[in-house]
């Protein structure tokens, strides 16, 4: 049983099929891949950095730690901003509490569960409320 050997050449390997360490087309796709999320996630982290006060963006990064996809939506809005040129100056702490706060109204109104209960037009209760007749 020594004599297994663990590499594969690739040309035993059937259609459709890659090997489990990457190597080839497929694992280099998934490193291009890999290394084009890295340099869009500079690019926004850089924008961030121009954008965002030191404060704020210390307070932006905390959050990102405990509600990544609060910190993530903020983020997208104010890099939008940001490259679309409406932002005038760097968005302070506060200002940056003001967005938060927004996205949280946002989430609660588009995630509330309104219930209307049904009226029935021959509901016997309206009608007869003195229990008068149970005696």
């Amino acid at each position: 049983m020594d004599n297994i050997s663990t590499e594969v050449d690739p040309s035993e390997i059937p259609e459709g099929f890659t090997t489990a360490a990457g190597n080839g087309a497929a694992g280099g796709a998934a490193a291009e891949k890999q290394s084009e999320a890295q340099q869009r996630q500079a690019q926004r982290d850089a924008i961030l950095e121009q954008a965002l006060t030191p404060d704020a963006l210390a307070r932006l990064r905390r959050i990102k730690l405990v509600k990544a996809e609060k910190a993530t939506s903020v983020e997208t809005s104010i890099v939008s901003m940001a490259m679309q040129g409406k932002l005038q100056m760097k968005i302070s702490e506060g200002k940056l509490i003001e967005m938060l706060e927004g996205t949280v109204a946002k989430q609660k109104s588009s995630g509330a569960i309104n219930i209307q209960r049904k009226k029935y037009a021959f509901d016997s209760d309206d009608d007869d409320d003195d229990d008068d007749d149970l005696m």
